[in-house]
């Protein structure tokens, strides 16, 4: 199994942290990684994409030109996916800001609130996590299944509040595709 996957939004929506989240948990699953962070640091908001691949097999190449699955967190990010993605592919789109619809055929298109699922847990900074457990489910890349001990190695213990409300976000992104 080799997943490509493309993730783009906008600065402050935690794009890369779900990159560095993602494949750390593909590492702890036993299974090989790259991972690309993109931002534009020249203001407050800008872009801010990773590309990463996990692989049960080596990985010839880091780079991601034509992913088998895109991740759509802002309606900016759209265009750039919707050109990306490779025929057949899946589109995780979140719908609590995308009001728009591909124009692309050829594609599985999922439409799933994740802004709105995170509001519910308690903050809108989950909608990131609420996304990856998504896309766990969607592309099969990830497990998940010992999600809390995977968190708790990632944080520092400082940050271990956090946990339980992740671990229920991702729970969420996953029960909902």
């Amino acid at each position: 199994m080799t997943e490509k996957s493309f993730f783009a939004g906008f600065g402050g929506q935690g794009i890369i942290s779900l990159g560095q989240i993602w494949v750390y948990c593909a590492m702890q699953e036993g299974k090989n990684v790259t991972f690309f962070p993109f931002y534009g640091a020249e203001k407050r908001g800008g872009i801010a994409r990773a590309s990463v691949i996990v692989s049960d097999e080596e990985i010839a190449s880091p780079l991601v030109t034509t992913p088998d699955s895109v991740l759509v967190m802002n309606s900016d990010s759209l265009p750039l996916c919707e050109g990306l993605l490779k025929a057949g592919g899946v589109m995780l789109i979140n719908s609590s800001l995308v009001k728009e619809e591909p124009r692309r055929t050829g594609i599985r298109v999922i439409r799933l609130e994740a802004t709105g699922l995170a509001e519910k847990i308690g903050s809108i900074r989950f909608a990131n996590m609420v996304a990856l457990g998504a896309m766990a489910r969607l592309t099969g890349a990830l497990a998940i299944t010992d999600i809390e001990a995977i968190l708790k190695k990632f944080f520092p213990p400082d940050k271990h509040h956090f946990v339980p409300r992740n671990v229920e976000a991702i729970r969420a992104g996953y029960g909902a595709v």
